[in-house]
Formats: C-alpha cells, sequence, structure tokens
C-alpha cells in the first residue's frame, strides 16, 4: 500500500541510525528499519555474520527484503508488534511505524532462537521459499545465534513498539507545528499584501480627488479657455467648459468599491484629450478603437487616464516631433485586452522591472502604475495583469497592455 507520507520526511536518518544502534546494543537484538516498500533505510545494527553475508548476495537480500516487507506490513494491518520466523529460520519482530493510520515503515528486529516449543508454534511469515532449508543449514552452524526466552523478546518488540509511537508522535505534532507556523507566516503575508493593496486604493481615491487633475494642468485648460472666449465666439469654449465638467463629475461619481464601466472610464479619457488637443494642437494625435461592446465591462476606477497621463509627460512634453497614442481594445473570450501604444523612445529593460515591481511607482502626474496593478489585482485577483513593452530606441514607442476578466465577480 503506497503512501504519500514518507518515512524519511518525519524523521531524520541520522536520528533513527543512533536510536537503532543504542536500542539494539542494549538489548542485544539485531535491527533495521525498512521503508514503506521493505528497503532499508538504516545500517543495520547487530546483525549476525550469516545475515550480513546472505544480504550482500542479491538472490538472498531479495528474499530478506521480502521478509522484512512482509513482516512490517503484517505489523501494520495488526497495528502492533508481530512476531514471526524469517526463512533463515530466525525469530523476528516487525513494530510498524504509522502516522495517521499511515503505514510509513518497520522496525525489524530478531535474528534470535527462542525456546524449542514456543519456536515451533511461531509461523513463517511467507509460504515455502526453494532455498529455505538451504538457508536454515547455513544458519544452523552458526554458533554465534542468540538463544533468549520468548517472553523476553516479546517485551522487547513491545518496549521497542512504545519507544517508535512516542518517537513518531513527537515528529508527527513538530511537523504540523511547522506546517501551521509556515501557514500563519504565509497568512500573515497575505494580510500585509491585501492592507498594502487596500492602501494603494485608498491612495488612489485621494490623490484622484486631491490633484489627478493637477494645479499646473488645471491652470492650462482656465488660460485656454480665457483665450478662446477672447479670439472667437463661444462655441468652443463652451463644449471645452462641458468636457471639463464631464471630466470634474467623473472624479466624483465613482462608488466606494472602486468601480466604474469601462465605457465610462473610456469618456474621461476622450474628454482628457479633446482638451489637451486644443492646449497643444497638432503637437500629437490619437486614436481610441473600443467596441460597444466592452463599455460595460466593469473596471476600477481610473485605470486608462494616469497612463494617458504619461503619454503627455513622457512622450508629448519633452520633444516637438510630433507624437501619436492608439487606444484599442480585443479579448480573448474570458479577458478584455485594452493596449495603449505610443511612438515615444520607449523605455529601458531596467526601468520597466523597476516600474512594475513598484520601485519607480510614484511618478510625476500620475497614480503610478504600480498602484493600477495593486488595484486590478485587488478586484479581479491573479487573473488582471498589467504589461509593457518597449524596444527602447528612438520613436520605438512603449506599448502598456491591461488585461483584465470580462466578467465582474465580486
Amino acid at each position: 500500500m503506497a503512501s504519500h507520507y514518507k518515512l524519511t520526511e518525519y524523521i531524520d536518518v541520522a536520528r533513527l541510525q543512533t536510536l537503532q544502534d543504542n536500542f539494539s546494543k542494549s538489548m542485544m537484538v539485531a535491527l533495521v528499519i525498512v521503508d514503506e516498500n521493505g528497503v532499508p533505510v538504516t545500517h543495520p545494527s547487530g546483525f549476525c555474520a550469516r545475515c550480513i553475508h546472505f544480504r550482500n548476495n542479491p538472490e538472498l537480500a531479495k528474499i530478506c527484503y521480502d521478509n522484512d516487507d512482509a513482516g512490517g506490513r503484517a505489523a501494520m494491518k495488526a497495528q502492533k508488534p508481530v512476531v514471526y520466523r524469517c526463512d533463515c529460520g530466525f525469530i523476528e519482530c516487525a513494530v510498524p511505524i504509522m502516522i495517521n493510520g499511515h503505514y510509513l515503515g518497520a522496525f525489524i528486529s530478531g535474528q534470535v532462537h527462542v525456546e524449542k516449543d514456543n519456536e515451533q508454534a511461531i509461523e513463517y511469515i511467507l509460504e515455502q521459499n526453494h532455498l529455505r532449508d538451504e538457508l536454515q543449514l547455513n544458519v544452523s552452524q552458526d554458533s554465534t545465534i542468540q538463544t533468549m526466552p520468548y517472553e523476553r523478546f516479546s517485551a522487547i518488540s513491545y518496549a521497542l513498539f512504545n519507544l517508535v509511537s512516542y518517537l513518531v508522535e513527537q515528529a508527527y505534532t513538530n511537523t504540523i507545528q511547522r506546517e501551521l507556523h509556515q501557514k500563519e507566516l504565509e497568512l500573515t503575508d497575505e494580510l500585509r499584501k491585501r492592507m498594502e493593496i487596500e492602501r494603494s486604493l485608498h491612495e488612489a481615491e485621494f490623490k484622484a480627488l486631491s490633484y489627478q487633475v493637477n494645479p499646473h494642468f488645471l491652470f492650462n485648460v482656465l488660460n485656454t479657455i480665457g483665450r478662446l472666449a477672447y479670439l472667437e465666439d463661444a462655441q468652443r469654449t463652451e463644449t471645452m467648459v462641458h468636457e471639463f465638467s464631464d471630466m470634474m463629475r467623473y472624479l466624483l461619481r465613482k462608488n466606494s468599491r472602486g468601480l466604474i464601466t469601462l465605457g465610462h472610464e473610456v469618456k474621461y479619457v476622450q474628454n482628457y484629450m479633446s482638451i489637451q488637443k486644443v492646449r497643444m494642437g497638432d503637437r500629437f494625435d490619437y486614436t481610441c478603437d473600443i467596441a460597444p461592446k466592452y463599455l460595460e465591462i466593469i473596471c476600477p476606477f481610473l485605470i486608462m487616464q494616469p497612463l494617458v497621463e504619461n503619454f503627455f509627460n513622457y512622450v508629448v512634453e519633452p520633444r516637438e516631433t510630433k507624437s501619436q497614442l492608439d487606444i484599442y481594445a480585443k479579448d480573448d473570450g474570458e479577458n478584455v485586452i485594452i493596449t495603449l501604444s505610443d511612438n515615444g523612445n520607449g523605455i529601458s529593460p531596467d526601468d520597466i522591472e523597476h516600474i512594475l515591481s513598484g520601485n519607480q511607482n510614484r511618478q510625476k502626474g500620475g497614480i503610478g502604475i504600480n498602484n493600477i496593478i495593486n488595484r486590478l489585482q485587488l478586484l479581479f485577483g491573479e487573473q488582471s495583469k498589467l504589461e509593457i513593452a518597449s524596444p527602447f530606441k528612438p520613436m520605438g514607442g512603449t506599448t502598456i497592455t491591461l488585461t483584465f476578466p470580462i466578467q465582474y465577480k465580486q
């Protein structure tokens, strides 16, 4: 009966060897420990020269291992020591090693003779072997084989049984305590991560309300409105004011869980881009291709806008070359995949690694890419992700991909 419990996983073999050696010397019996398949896991202690000779012969060793295996399994079934005769004619006993009813192996003790009447009553552990008579003839010629009273041998087997039971129980308890401690550490780490994510969410909310539209941007917007009102009629000014008002309403409309529809997020981004277009004119162009079927998908509040804002901070503002941002969406049946791709000079692999790890999550003009990752994982778990790809060369651009489930499950 194979078991996923392994003897060596619970008890150190060196400790078993020491116990076995000391017990063998004090009780004057041979002793070896076998695993659940009858294979020795310790070096024999107190073995007679004849048995050592047999076990060095591959054919005879297999007979010995089969006897050990059968004795251990009989002891497991009885859940107590079992005394038997091996094919060599020795009186031996098997003491089961079990945890939670699972058989891990056995102590095999003996290589002795007892009183003749008692010995004749003890059955062989295996059926007749074709080499049994030859083996017993060899053993009978060995005058070093010890004889002891059956009652003493039985007492030794139960003493070993009680000792092994205590040792295994102690080892199992220690293992459980280690596992519980490890689970406690994992739980503590999980709680810490969740607290960090929730803190990031609150930080995002605060920044969104306090300075997501920062004073510099607000000042430029107001100046632009003023210039438009002076230079032309109020039509474009009215449009711009409406767009700006929609942005402000969006920042205040999200629910307490930080959720919004993708349609509202896209509308906010389009308003933002329209205002920036008035400010910067032909310095940039953009496309936003989000199919209507995606607009009702639930997403985190302000999941795209910080990435768009980074486009202006790190692509448009630093250079005179015309910039381009393309936003589009697709799906794989389970997840919506939103891609933002620009034609900037890109990001180095080291910077990408730092950004995704959170070492550079306080970027100018945005709530931070790492913050977006944290909020995605808080709401959607490991199914969500944010990826950054860039060849890091002039005009090579950067592509940021957001992935999260089409169906939101709270």
